[in-house]
């Protein structure tokens, strides 16, 4: 069995990028590895406008609520991905960090919300890609000598 990554995947308002990136995150891992967000600032809802364009892709995000980060989460994480937070990100010795500069997609138009939503895709995509391969590097081996 391969080893799973944790991922949390943090912005301001848990409101947009985080969202989105933890979803596709999910479809994209397909159960190989895990996925949660946070903000620094949480939102009271999704905004409208990332529920509209991830329903465009079939991921319902309807029902997902902003969560302030702790923590415990940043400790549970072998990864976090920022995005916007700088300082206001909890840092945990140990864990590998990356910053993604997406800009925030609240309150903007559909169009602009759908560019985000297909660059957090890409990155998304590569990063499962590399945490496959790492994963698949460390696995023991199936082989006979």
């Amino acid at each position: 069995m391969t080893r799973v990554a944790r991922v949390l995947f943090v912005c301001l308002q848990n409101a947009g990028r985080s969202q989105m990136s933890a979803a596709l995150f999910e479809r994209a891992a397909g159960g190989r590895h895990e996925a949660a967000s946070a903000g620094t600032t949480p939102a009271a809802r999704v905004h409208p406008e990332v529920v509209t364009v991830m329903d465009e892709l079939g991921i319902d995000m309807s029902d997902r609520v902003p969560r302030r980060l702790d923590e415990a989460q940043a400790e549970w994480a072998e990864l976090v991905v920022t995005m916007g937070c700088g300082d206001a990100c909890p840092y945990v010795p140990g864990t590998r960090y990356l910053d993604w500069d997406l800009p925030d997609p609240g309150g903007r138009p559909i169009a602009v919300v759908r560019v985000v939503r297909n660059a957090i895709a890409e990155q998304v995509e590569a990063l499962v890609e590399e945490l496959d391969r790492a994963a698949a590097r460390n696995s023991p081996s199936t082989g006979s000598a």
